[in-house]
């Protein structure tokens, strides 16, 4: 079963699945700002567009499709979104 995940009144959207690295989301996010918390770590990896990342303690930076980044346990962290941009994240 799929389980979809709606966030920011329906402008972030995800499925969690099951990858060989075990669970994940793939996702989707309009423009915008977005503030989110971790419970574990994350990698997140752009699958198409662009992402101005903010994680504490780091340099803010902007990612884009075929790159990824590493979110520590227990943050909150910002993105910003400039243009309609899709995503997978691994949970550890």
């Amino acid at each position: 079963m799929i389980k979809i995940n709606e966030y920011f009144n329906g402008n972030v959207k995800s499925m969690a699945i099951i990858t060989h690295e075990g669970k994940a989301t793939v996702g989707v996010m309009l423009p915008g700002n977005y503030e989110f918390g971790t419970s574990s770590e994350e990698k997140m990896e752009i699958i198409e567009g662009e992402m101005l990342v903010s994680i504490p303690g780091q340099e803010k930076k902007t990612y884009c499709k075929g790159q990824y980044f590493i979110v520590p346990a227990n943050i909150k962290f910002n993105v910003e979104i400039l243009r309609d941009t899709a995503y997978i994240c691994y949970y550890k």
